[in-house]
């Protein structure tokens, strides 16, 4: 299977759960499936055994991707990472069946019982496990259970968590110098065991590295069974808490003292615990935990349909990104855009100010039948790189792209194409409805005839924001981003009068010097500010700010 054809399916999936319009049977065609078959193998009763990964979610296979785009219902655990349910269709009936530890949760004959009524039905199923699924998993019970009903399974290996959160903790399991052999334990038996069914004379110095799954909680108890079966206490250990999420931590020492520094620390579940001299190699090898954005938790406030870009990067540079959008585009004037797009050659120059004008320009084209092609001799001017990649998604290349991605540098751009013909040229712009005027005032007073169209609105997502204010007030939250005065207002809006004493411990992260005037003229504080108007500038203004607050 081609990584690209895996690449146009998720986006598929994606864009069919934010517009309602990609059929999901590209999503077979791209990945070489057949709606109802694998092979020779019916998938009218598949259920699907993943592994999810150990939590980060580009983890995961490409066919655990899969199996979660082509799934009817997928029935996921607590440890699964949210954006992996963005693989699977949008119709997709999505099930949490996860347990935490402490708390009283679905049982597993519940589970079973589940996996069971849905196949019986012809349902696919995924059924979405943390980690490996027969690694310490229930897995395998799930498997025997399946197989005794005679329900068709397939299983989908997964990274497991223990080498996800070993890996980047930067304590390798094995090393020429250090160790040549490792043992995976679980402190977390069946509850029926009356006692350990492990042998700890044997396990305590059999292997030069040892894991624990699940040990902090019992971390006291077991490094003290490894010191009375012949371990030295001053063994390295360490524990790593949330491994390969965003909140992931790490504390080492020795056997002697590893329980009082997770006490101290504060060090809970999902945890396991390494041991051996492998954990000396973490201070020459970590590089996760070393990032600027690492541990820090940033809202992304873009509309539902262009947060991916900047979620991602901010995930990978070790943040957590919270998807909240803010606003999202709606349509403004149809008929009046249609119009104009009907007569887009008939303009010395279309000029726009965002990626959703051309967004919303396309869409009027594509409802009169028309695509690129109708623009004709008209030269195109757009105010920045994104809006230049959104006119290249619909076969268009810019003929100008302002240096400054703000209303004056597109009005920059439009001189410099049209040149000493601004007195009397045709130009339209395609905008928000609610945009600034600086443009058509500056065009109109060089002498141009300039027809506004409003292109596309922004409404309030308070959906979206729903989780906003309750982050904030458990300060949660290290970072907020906005793109938009119109992101700005909806924010400030939605929390209300003591909006800006809320934000005030955030760090206040805008893309550009418009954005950031319409934070202080709402009484936030501006924390710092993209030097290039785009999602990376965005991300490299906040590395910058967060590394000099480390630093300093």
């Amino acid at each position: 299977m081609r990584l690209d054809g895996l690449a146009n399916a998720v986006r598929a999936v994606n864009y069919r759960r934010n517009h309602g319009s990609a059929p999901v049977e590209h999503v077979w065609f791209v990945l070489g499936l057949d709606r109802g078959r694998i092979g020779d193998r019916s998938l009218e009763a598949l259920v699907s055994l993943v592994g999810a990964g150990p939590g980060d979610p580009m983890l995961i296979t490409l066919a655990g991707v899969r199996a979660l785009a082509r799934a009817d219902v997928v029935l996921f655990d607590a440890l699964v990472h949210p954006a992996l349910l963005s693989h699977a269709r949008a119709d997709a009936e999505r099930v949490f069946v996860g347990k935490r530890a402490g708390h009283e949760g679905i049982r597993q004959d519940e589970i079973n019982a589940l996996l069971l009524s849905y196949a019986r039905k012809g349902r696919v199923v995924c059924r979405l496990k943390g980690g490996d699924p027969l690694l310490f998993g229930r897995g395998s019970e799930e498997a025997e259970f399946l197989r005794a009903h005679g329900i068709a399974y397939e299983v989908v290996p997964g990274v497991s968590s223990v080498l996800g959160a070993t890996a980047y903790a930067g304590i390798p399991l094995t090393h020429r110098e250090y160790s040549s052999s490792v043992s995976f334990i679980t402190s977390s038996e069946h509850a029926n065991k009356h006692e350990s069914a492990h042998d700890w004379s044997k396990l305590a110095t059999a292997t030069q590295t040892l894991v624990l799954f699940m040990g902090v909680r019992r971390v006291r108890n077991e490094m003290q069974r490894l010191v009375d079966h012949g371990r030295s206490p001053s063994t390295p250990a360490a524990a790593i808490e949330w491994g390969t999420f965003a909140r992931q931590r790490v504390v080492v020492g020795t056997i002697a003292d590893l329980a009082d520094r997770c006490e101290a620390e504060g060090l809970g579940p999902p945890a396991l615990v390494v041991v051996g001299e492998v954990v000396t190699l973490r201070d020459a090898l970590q590089w996760w935990d070393r990032q600027p954005l690492a541990r820090t938790r940033i809202v992304v406030t873009r509309p539902r349909a262009q947060r991916a870009q900047l979620a991602s990067m901010l995930a990978e540079r070790a943040a957590e990104p919270l998807e909240w959008a803010a606003i999202e585009p709606c349509g403004a004037d149809e008929p009046a855009l249609r119009d104009a797009a009907r007569r887009a050659s008939e303009f010395d120059v279309v000029a726009f100010s965002s990626a959703n004008g051309v967004e919303y320009f396309f869409r009027a084209l594509a409802d009169e039948g028309l695509d690129a092609r109708a623009f004709g001799r008209a030269k195109v001017a757009c105010i920045g790189a994104a809006t230049a990649d959104a006119l290249r998604r619909f076969g268009l290349r810019a003929d100008a792209v302002a240096k400054e991605a703000v209303g004056e540098g597109l009005v920059v751009a439009v001189r410099e194409l049209l040149g000493a013909k601004v007195e009397g040229a045709r130009v339209l712009v395609p905008r928000a409805a609610r945009g600034r005027d600086i443009v058509v005032r500056a065009l109109i007073d060089a002498g141009a005839s300039v027809e506004l169209v409003r292109a596309y609105d922004t409404r309030v997502d308070r959906e979206g924001l729903a989780p906003l204010r309750e982050a904030l007030e458990e300060g949660s939250v290290d970072a907020i981003t906005f793109a938009s005065g119109s992101a700005v207002d909806a924010v400030f809006d939605t929390l209300g009068h003591d909006a800006a004493q809320l934000l005030s411990p955030v760090t206040i992260a805008t893309i550009g010097p418009v954005t950031s005037e319409a934070v202080r003229a709402r009484g936030g504080v501006v924390t710092c500010e993209a030097k290039a108007a785009s999602d990376r500038g965005i991300v490299e203004a906040l590395e910058e700010h967060f590394r000099s607050a480390r630093d300093g």
